[in-house]
């Protein structure tokens, strides 16, 4: 509060003060005061109002600098009239009051909404659930009785699967902290496991799959850490180069942690795109040629990535390749570590 604007609001006390002594130093001298006399009344008279102003405006700034202060220090800045005091001055006293009532009716609104999320995400949780069963008995079905199509038709069932999963970890994704385990899990069974799910869109692209040197241990939750695999290793054959495709897959060990690289030899990201590939519903050049993209995979894979505590980069050259690089932080996240540099 600047001391400008509040002499603005109180710009009609002090005028009328002003006429009130005018009147009083005429009134007095009429009846014979000397003038030193009723100079000494109006010199007493500014300082006693200016001592009550500058009171009143301390008072005012005061509580002002610990509103702002308990805004600055509260993450939900709708609840600030539970944490601030009633105000030291009658004026503001019914706002005070005003703002509790509005603060109050804000916070119902907002656990109805709460509830009403929760409900609808619930049902969609319910309904991924029972619709994964006849996925998975069609791809049984299709195994179990081959035919000329049968790869190309597992491909459109793991590909419905994902999009299916992707809306699961979608609706789960602001709820991780309730929904994972971290425990020691080795990065060799979660990239296989990504691999033999994938297994149709390699095979049908005779895309060449290299594993190299990931029998390391890291702490995470296997579920999750599979979910963004599979979203980049689908990427990888979604944008592959149709000559010789390859991906490879590969762990470095660096001073602070170990980098899981998956790199492919696709048609690439351009380098104005790179810092915008993390966000939602972003597609790019690569997405509006192919129909299939959301932007919404690699927006999960940043959103989950910080969730866990791990860090996600992209490097990429336009026809040349790809890499997308997972960084487990050394201390409770990784167990096993070499002196290997990059």
């Amino acid at each position: 509060m600047r001391l400008k604007d509040y002499l603005k609001s109180k710009i009609g006390t002090i005028f009328l003060n002003i006429i009130a002594l005018i009147v009083l130093s005429i009134f007095l001298l009429s009846i014979g005061n000397e003038f030193e006399s009723v100079s000494i009344i109006v010199f007493s008279w500014i300082i006693i109002l200016f001592i009550y102003l500058a009171i009143a405006y301390r008072k005012r700034k005061d509580y002002f600098e610990i509103i702002e202060k308990c805004v600055s220090n509260i993450d939900k800045k709708y609840l600030i009239s539970e944490v601030v005091e009633v105000p030291p001055f009658i004026e503001a006293e019914p706002y005070y009051y005003l703002l509790k009532k509005s603060s109050k009716s804000m916070r119902e609104e907002i656990n109805k909404e709460k509830s009403r999320l929760k409900d609808y995400k619930e049902y969609i949780e319910q309904w991924i659930h029972e619709v994964k069963t006849p996925i998975s008995l069609i791809k049984l079905i299709e195994e179990n009785n081959r035919t000329t199509k049968s790869s190309a038709i597992l491909m459109q069932l793991e590909e419905i699967d994902r999009y299916v999963e992707q809306a699961l970890f979608y609706a789960r994704s602001e709820d991780v902290n309730k929904d994972y385990l971290v425990k020691e899990i080795s990065l060799q069974d979660c990239v296989n496991s990504v691999i033999t799910r994938n297994k149709q869109g390699f095979i049908l692209n005779n895309i060449d799959i290299c594993i190299d040197n990931i029998d390391k241990t890291v702490y995470c939750d296997s579920k999750w850490l599979e979910f963004i695999l599979n979203q980049i290793i689908v990427n990888a054959i979604k944008y592959r180069n149709n000559k010789n495709p390859k991906v490879k897959v590969y762990v470095c060990s660096i001073k602070n942690g170990i980098k899981l690289i998956v790199e492919d030899n696709g048609i690439g990201i351009p380098r104005d795109e790179l810092e915008r590939v993390f966000e939602k519903g972003f597609t790019g050049n690569a997405g509006r040629l192919n129909s299939k993209s959301t932007g919404i995979g690699l927006y999960l894979c940043k959103k989950l990535c910080d969730k866990l505590g791990l860090l996600i980069d992209i490097e990429s050259e336009i026809d040349s390749y790809t890499k997308v690089i997972i960084t487990f932080p050394i201390g409770s996240f990784v167990m096993k570590l070499t002196t290997q540099k990059c």
